[in-house]
């Protein structure tokens, strides 16, 4: 059986060298750190947390809970590890950093058929099996040399609209229209009278922001700033920017602002607020987007973020395998693939672990379909659009609709998920 290289023993490249090894893979794992470390970690250990000590919602309400669930069944390391370290944190699975990282690394370190190289990787052999776990501050070296196989420079800043569920909005405060009459009614429109408009952007001045990191700075944004930040350059600002009103008539009138919804995905249970990146803290964004008033009541699919992330063009270049459409033996794993968040980055390496193992052993690839959260990751990567794709969290906005009441609407989805993974568990264990 060939070996398989990893780069980086982040949460992707830990699950996925564990799953390899654990069925009897030898493993080349690649980590530069402790002899060089990215500007945002400090740990030597493997799966440091950076940002968070917290891996979301861990229950069935949720998306990110459904994951969980599924890559539990599948059998994933790196949350049995977040398991051991776990702090109470209510309905989310928080762990003690220091602790998960050093459970992690002792436990990889000891299996025998895991090779770990500490160094730098700045390349690697194309022909070879490869999953590359490099994490969202890829390094420079590295970065060039994947460019150089795609022909198009990594994405470095992204600046993400916060995504709001199309049943959550309340449709008695916005309408479908374009600018000028122009198009099909592809903008849903959430007018604010001149009250509601003041009211928010006077709170939208002063509320709290993420403080960026010190590799990061504003001047990379000029070119899409924050909305907070257009904001604070006067009263009028958003007016003749995102939230122009301009060409947009409601009850005969043309509002005092607008702020305007684009569906985010085919079947148009998503949608975008258009211009709205921003790096507001979350709490923050949820209070002040409810001032919108057809949003007042709103669920949150993903809020916005804006901070250096390096990640391929995946609907360009990766299939829903996150293989390299180019090059098959190579996959990419963890935040560098295109999907966002801790959870998402150990789901995308358990996900790696498992198909190339079937690769390297002339098997089909596991097909886990949208009907699962993690196969609406892969599906997200490969049937985004090349022209804006942007990260993002999991979501029951990814996975294939189902027709039921709303209110039985989430139960319904993590059944059949969790059915699905059921029988891809099985086909596992007997060999298929």
């Amino acid at each position: 059986m060939q070996k398989v290289t990893i780069i980086g023993a982040g949460l992707a490249g830990a699950e996925c060298a564990y799953q390899l090894a654990k069925r009897g893979v030898e493993v080349d794992l690649i980590e530069m750190k402790p002899s060089k470390f990215t500007p945002a970690h400090h740990n030597p250990n493997f799966a440091e947390l950076v940002c968070s000590n917290s891996l979301k919602n861990d229950t069935l309400d949720f998306a990110t809970g459904v994951l969980k669930a599924e890559m539990r069944a599948l059998g994933s390391f790196v949350l049995q590890c977040a398991d051991e370290a776990r702090i109470p944190a209510g309905n989310a699975l928080t762990v003690d950093r220091d602790k998960f990282a050093e459970i992690v690394t002792k436990r990889l370190r000891a299996m025998s058929n895991i090779n770990i190289i500490e160094r730098e990787a700045i390349d690697f052999d194309i022909d070879a099996p490869t999953v590359i776990c490099a994490g969202p501050l890829c390094t420079d070296s590295l970065s060039k040399y994947i460019q150089s196989l795609t022909g198009e420079s990594l994405y470095f800043y992204d600046a993400v609209a916060p995504i709001v569920s199309a049943d959550s909005i309340d449709y008695n405060h916005a309408f479908f229209q374009d600018r000028f009459g122009q198009g099909e009614g592809d903008y849903l429109n959430c007018p604010l009278n001149k009250e509601e408009y003041i009211a928010f952007w006077e709170e939208l001045c002063k509320a709290e922001r993420v403080e960026l990191h010190t590799f990061e700075n504003e001047v990379n944004f000029e070119g899409c700033l924050p909305v907070e930040v257009m904001a604070k350059r006067g009263v009028d600002v958003l007016r003749c920017g995102p939230m122009k009103p301009d060409g947009i008539k409601y009850n005969g009138q043309t509002p005092y602002a607008v702020v305007q919804l684009r569906r985010e995905n085919c079947a148009g249970e998503m949608y975008n607020l258009v211009g709205f990146q921003t790096n507001l803290t979350f709490p923050e964004q949820k209070r002040i987007w409810s001032m919108i008033p057809a949003l007042k009541n709103a669920e949150w699919l993903r809020l916005g973020v804006m901070h250096r992330n390096t990640f391929i063009n995946a609907p360009k270049y990766l299939n829903h395998h996150f293989q390299l459409k180019t090059h098959p033996n190579i996959m990419f794993a963890g935040q560098i693939s295109g999907v966002e968040g801790y959870t998402e980055s150990v789901a995308s390496g358990l996900l790696c672990g498992l198909n190339m193992l079937k690769y390297i052993s002339n098997q089909p690839l596991i097909e886990f379909g949208i009907e699962t959260c993690l196969g609406a990751l892969g599906n997200y990567l490969e049937a985004g659009n090349p022209n804006s794709f942007q990260p993002m969290h999991i979501n029951w906005g990814l996975l294939k609709p189902i027709d039921v009441p709303k209110k039985d609407k989430k139960q319904a989805l993590a059944k059949r998920a969790l059915s699905k993974i059921a029988i891809i568990k099985e086909d596992l264990a007997n060999g298929i």
